[in-house]
């Protein structure tokens, strides 16, 4: 499950497995209990998981200032519409997940 190695700790539950890696990062696998909660998943794994360098490579030539401001700008719109995505789910995880917030009523 993303990548875990051989060597790495494997701490089971009933319904997900932790996995500790060598580089102390834990890699939650729990089965998919709402569509909600797919879409939790997978806008916290792009925004933990993706390297922009290679695409920031292309896009900012050296010594471009203006591209570059352009370029950062940009990453942090996505980062924020990322983390808002995430945030807009967080009531509808299952109660066990560990990110799960009720809804706050208004």
């Amino acid at each position: 499950m993303f990548g875990v190695r051989e060597n790495d700790i494997t701490l089971a539950t009933r319904h997900r497995k932790l996995y500790k890696r060598d580089d102390c990062c834990i890699i939650m696998a729990t089965r998919a209990r709402s569509t909600t909660h797919v879409e939790y998943e997978i806008i916290n794994y792009l925004g933990t998981s993706m390297y922009l360098d290679d695409l920031m490579s292309q896009m900012i030539p050296e010594g471009d200032d203006v591209a570059a401001k352009r370029f950062k700008k940009g990453a942090e719109n996505i980062c924020k519409f990322l983390e808002n995505m995430a945030g807009r789910r967080l009531h509808k995880l299952p109660k066990t997940h560990p990110a799960y917030l009720p809804k706050e009523d208004e």
